[in-house]
């Protein structure tokens, strides 16, 4: 018999009440402080990941307006644009139809891949500093965010240690691929809500399994069925997950959704039990999500495939988009391992996506050998071969030479929406395939207590450092001119009128877009570089058919030559002005060939005026 006084019966709930009491009066200031001590690990992770973006984007700064990515200022030109279209939301002057570009037909905003939530949301960003400045920290704020997102999926998903967390992570936003894509690529590389819709999805697996249980437990389990809160819960955070994804990156959604269908169907094969259990439940919340995100989305995906301006198809050609089958062992010009001879092997330097390189294949195999956890280990490596093999393209390359092979792309190209993306952008998925391999294997390894304790985190590392990433290449670019940026054009275009910039901006020389960017697309611009239907009988082309006298133009601008001007030629001057809507045509002195693009003007025109340091015109 125990010889403890006896306790009152109410003395533990009045020793919970004043413990509680004294929590509740200690200081607030410490609870932010212990959040940061539970989740140090973490922040230091994310610091690291940051550091890194900030170096790979390094040449940017500290002058995003004088600064440029050096291997693909175009695409550059181009997102900035749409950037600072984006963020006229924040001025109540936004529709998916903008009269800014291609004056007077416009630019469907949804056919073109112009990240609106990311435009949005940095608005306030756009509008106070410009849109160069806003590119800048969405470049490097992709990859920082894409490996950061994957690290917590990979630790708190899958309860793996930090460090396997981290070095996954790494790939997955560091990776030759993402590193590549950023060279202006920003729809490409804002990647880090896939991490999120992946685990909503394993979040409305596991509430739509039931589990097998004791018989008991089973019994129970049939009568009350699915967690249906759960279930509905995760599926409403799945359709905004992907509602989001929609307008920052439909191709990076794409191609998330084939590879988690062919992961899905090899886990199910892997696990037919829990297919069994979980099949009515899972289907039932996608039917849910995919229900929630039409409500969302029908509009904007009807307007981007049958509103105006709108294409209903793919623009480019999927067999020159091929992934060389050599560019697999290949290691990237922009990975500290990788040469400029590598380059051959794709088609510029935004799509290295490819370029894992031999080492970090061989490991990656042995790891998906050694890794454990099978079931999910098979649907890696199910998926990994499905999206390599899609991204050969419907001929695979080898070396630079089509050699008549028909690839697994063939069977799937032609298909409603397949042929908007890139046959070798499904590479990209290879990172989160290959990172979850290597991320099982090294977890696996710092929980032994053998020779693989030290020897897979090494192996690991070794195959890593070949790609580790350099600084983007960035060079100076022309200043925009002081008529733009001193607010002069207002003295010849009103607000949301027409500026006609010479020579006008194409796909090839989207350098007058420029102007429009520095102004927070305040004025529009005739023609220009964006996707629109003006192929052969409707279908997607880039850029749009040149005006009579916007071919004169440009054509002086190339030789230098000054045409002869006639009565028609002023007459057609007249028209196309009209066309276009335009209210003023501007000429600055470092155009090519200036003094006889100046010359032509005024045969068209008449006498310019002078303002700030261009020559206008008004028509």
């Amino acid at each position: 018999m125990s010889s403890a006084a006896p306790t009152a019966p109410d003395a533990a709930p009045e020793q919970a009440f004043r413990l509680a009491d004294r929590a509740n009066r200690r200081p607030r200031a410490t609870r932010p402080l212990a959040a940061v001590r539970r989740h140090r690990a973490d922040l230091l992770a994310a610091l690291l990941f940051a550091a890194l973006a900030g170096w790979l984007t390094h040449g940017l700064w500290p002058d995003p307006g004088g600064r440029i990515l050096a291997l693909n200022p175009a695409d550059q030109t181009l997102y900035e644009w749409f950037l600072a279209v984006d963020a006229r939301a924040l001025l109540g002057d936004f529709d998916l139809l903008t009269d800014r570009l291609n004056a007077p037909d416009g630019v469907n905003l949804m056919a073109n891949t112009t990240v609106i939530a990311l435009g949005v949301l940095f608005a306030p960003v756009t509008l106070l500093l410009g849109a160069p400045v806003t590119f800048a920290l969405i470049a490097a704020g992709n990859l920082a965010g894409t490996a950061l997102a994957w690290y917590l999926l990979f630790h708190r998903t899958l309860r793996v240690r930090r460090l396997a967390a981290a070095l996954g992570g790494g790939l997955c936003g560091f990776g030759p691929g993402m590193v590549s894509q950023t060279n202006s690529h920003l729809h490409m590389t804002a990647q880090w809500l896939v991490p999120v819709i992946v685990w909503l999805v394993v979040r409305l697996l596991r509430a739509a399994d039931p589990g097998p249980g004791t018989p008991e437990e089973a019994g129970r389990t049939r009568a009350t069925g699915p967690d249906r809160r759960r279930l509905f819960t995760s599926a409403a955070g799945l359709a905004g997950a992907v509602s989001a994804q929609v307008f920052i990156g439909e191709e990076v959604l794409f191609l998330a959704a084939i590879t988690l269908l062919a992961m899905t169907i090899s886990y199910a094969v892997a696990d037919r039990d829990l297919a069994r259990r979980a099949l009515p439940g899972f289907a039932g919340g996608l039917a849910i999500a995919a229900g929630l995100a039409l409500l969302v989305l029908g509009y904007p995906l009807w307007f981007q495939f049958a509103g105006p301006q709108g294409v209903a198809d793919g623009m480019f050609t999927p067999a020159y988009f091929s992934a060389d089958l050599s560019s697999w062992w290949a290691l990237s010009p922009l990975s500290v391992a990788g040469t400029d001879e590598s380059a051959r092997l794709t088609t510029g330097p935004a799509e290295y996506n490819t370029f894992l390189g031999w080492p970090l294949l061989l490991v990656a195999a042995v790891c998906a050998i050694w890794a454990g956890r099978r079931r999910l280990v098979f649907a890696c490596v199910v998926a990994g071969l499905v999206m390599g093999a899609l991204s050969l393209g419907p001929e695979v390359v080898l070396g630079g030479t089509r050699t008549a092979v028909p690839g697994p792309y063939a069977l799937v190209g032609g298909l409603p929406v397949v042929d908007g993306a890139l046959p070798m952008r499904f590479a990209l998925a290879l990172l989160p395939i290959v990172a979850t391999l290597l991320v099982l294997a090294v977890d696996r390894a710092l929980r032994s207590s053998g020779r693989a304790r030290r020897l897979v985190p090494l192996a690991v590392g070794a195959a890593l450092l070949p790609i580790f990433p350099t600084p983007l290449p960035t060079a100076g670019r022309p200043a925009v001119p002081e008529f733009i940026t001193g607010g002069h054009w207002r003295q010849c275009v009103p607000p949301g009128g027409v500026l006609v910039p010479v020579p006008l901006p194409t796909p090839k020389e989207p350098w007058p877009m420029r102007w429009a960017t520095a102004a927070d697309a305040g004025f529009g611009l005739p023609e220009g570089f964006f996707i629109g239907p003006y192929g052969r009988g409707g279908t997607a082309a880039m850029g749009t058919f040149k005006q009579p006298t916007s071919a004169l133009l440009a054509d002086v601008a190339r030789r230098g030559d000054q045409p002869a001007i006639g009565d028609e030629q002023r007459r057609q001057a007249v028209r196309d002005a009209d066309f276009w809507g335009a209210s003023c045509v501007a000429l600055t002195d470092d155009a090519p060939h200036a003094d006889a693009l100046r010359a032509t003007l005024e045969q068209l025109y008449g006498p310019p005026t002078r303002i700030a340091d261009a020559w206008t015109w008004r028509v």
